[in-house]
């Protein structure tokens, strides 16, 4: 697997938004670490999930290291291995349908939005080994599924959808990402169905 120039900008740019800008940019150690998860076949998204996991859990230690690199993701990206690994021998986690009970008002009060989030948690639960026959358009389907909650979540937000979008756009433009390009469009989709389900206390 070659990662292309889109997905080097886009890691650079997640560890720089986790790290509030410039200063945070990957060094030259860093880009031999991915070099290698790359020569491993590591796919970009199972990194990107991992920095968010790492950057997640440093923000609730009362003394976070000040000094942070790439290689201090590698346990969450085992981790990402691992459950791509299970996905391949057909060991599909069982559905969490009472994660609902941790879901904000009003969206947990709404009939639709508990059928949306059920809907979506079958189809998560019950995804085929990557290399199986309609693998892609089970993905496809639950990746609907998962954005048809969103949508539902986003509109009971109303104008507080406002802030969130303004303090996104500012942590992507203090990440030096380019407005309106590639990369920010992905990063943008990415971290703003972080933030709907985050904020609605849907699990992701």
């Amino acid at each position: 697997m070659t990662y292309s120039r889109e997905e080097w900008d886009w890691m650079e740019a997640e560890w720089a938004f986790h790290l509030h800008g410039r200063s945070a940019f990957l060094s030259s150690e860093d880009f031999r670490q991915l070099q290698l998860w790359e020569g491993e076949g590591i796919p970009t998204e199972i990194i990107i999930n991992a920095m968010g996991a790492y950057f997640q859990r440093r923000a609730k230690r009362p003394r976070p290291r000040s000094f942070v690199k790439v290689e201090h993701i590698a346990k969450d990206v085992a981790r990402g291995l691992l459950l791509r690994e299970a996905l391949h021998r057909g060991e599909s986690p069982t559905a969490d349908l009472g994660a609902w009970s941790g879901v904000s008002e009003p969206l947990r009060s709404d009939p639709k939005a508990r059928i949306a989030f059920e809907n979506w948690q079958r189809l998560k639960a019950s995804t085929p080994a990557p290399d199986a026959p309609g693998f892609l358009d089970h993905f496809d389907a639950e990746r609907s599924a998962r954005r048809a909650l969103l949508k539902l979540a986003e509109a009971m937000l109303g104008q507080e959808t406002e802030t969130l979008r303004k303090e996104l756009e500012a942590r992507l433009l203090e990440a030096q990402v380019k407005r309106e390009s590639v990369v920010w469009t992905r990063a943008f989709q990415h971290h703003w169905e972080l933030r709907i389900a985050e904020t609605s206390g849907i699990p992701i």
